[in-house]
This record gives structure tokens, sequence and C-alpha cells, in this order.
């Protein structure tokens, strides 16, 4: 078996690993998009209702309301930090498919060395075939003169 076909199982498997880690990543990048609009919502309507004006507010009401104002700081502080590590797992996960990437590229360039070398080889052997060929032609013609020769 020629090398190069030896090689195409690998290539097909590198191309799979290539396609489900491409596959992961997009994944990744929706989770991420994901918890960023979750981030984004948080703070808009965290400021929103830091910014409301409500009349006549008790000193009860007040309490209520900064320990409300606390609880969404505190949502958002920890949204942030979801963001943080999803971004860092969606590096992650772009560093995988680059490798695979990598690694998928180098089997080509493997397969394509082996493809090469086997055409040289093959041009070699057609080469030879046709200066044996040749060279049998020129045998028969002169052993085709010869027997002229001698008949004459």
């Amino acid at each position: 078996m020629m090398q190069s076909r030896r090689i195409d199982p690998l290539l097909r498997r590198a191309q799979e690993h290539e396609d489900a880690v491409a596959r992961d990543l997009a994944e990744r990048q929706r989770a991420h998009q994901l918890q960023e609009s979750r981030l984004e919502e948080l703070r808009r309507y965290a400021e929103e209702y830091a910014s409301s004006q409500m009349a006549a507010i008790s000193p009860a009401q007040l309490a209520n309301r900064r320990a409300f104002l606390d609880r969404l700081e505190s949502a958002v502080e920890q949204q942030t930090r979801n963001v943080d590590l999803s971004r860092q797992r969606l590096e992650a996960e772009r560093a995988r498919l680059l490798l695979a990437s990598r690694d998928k590229q180098v089997l080509e360039q493997l397969a394509a060395s082996y493809r090469a070398q086997e055409q040289k080889i093959d041009e070699r052997r057609s080469q030879r075939e046709m200066d044996d060929l040749g060279a049998r032609r020129v045998r028969a013609a002169q052993q085709e003169a010869r027997r002229e020769g001698e008949v004459q």
C-alpha cells in the first residue's frame, strides 16, 4: 500500500477532530454572547432602577431600595465573573481549534510530500519503460537489418 493512502485515515480523523472542535467553538461563542447579553441586561436594569425617582420614601422603603440595589450590584459582579470565565473558555477553545487545524495541516503536507515522491517514482518507472521499449525497438531494427543483410 502506498504511503499516501495509509495517511488518508489519519487525515479523515484529523478533519473530523477539527470539525468537532469548530462546532465546540461555535457553541462556546454562543454561550459567551449569551453571558454578555445577560450582563448588559443586568447593568441596564441596575442603572434604570438606581436612576428612578421615588416620591415620599420612608426609611423602610429607602432601606429596601438600598438592599435591592446592593443585590443588583452583587448580581452584576457575579455576571461579570461569569463573562470573564466564559471569555477564558472561549479563548481556550480557539486555541484548541488552532492546534487541531495545525495538526491537520501537518498531515496534509505529509500526504502531499508522499504523493509527490510517489509521482516521481511513477515518472521514473514510466521513463524506464519508455527507454526499455526504445532500446527493444532499436535491437529489433538492428536484428532485422542483419537478417536482411544476410539474405542478400
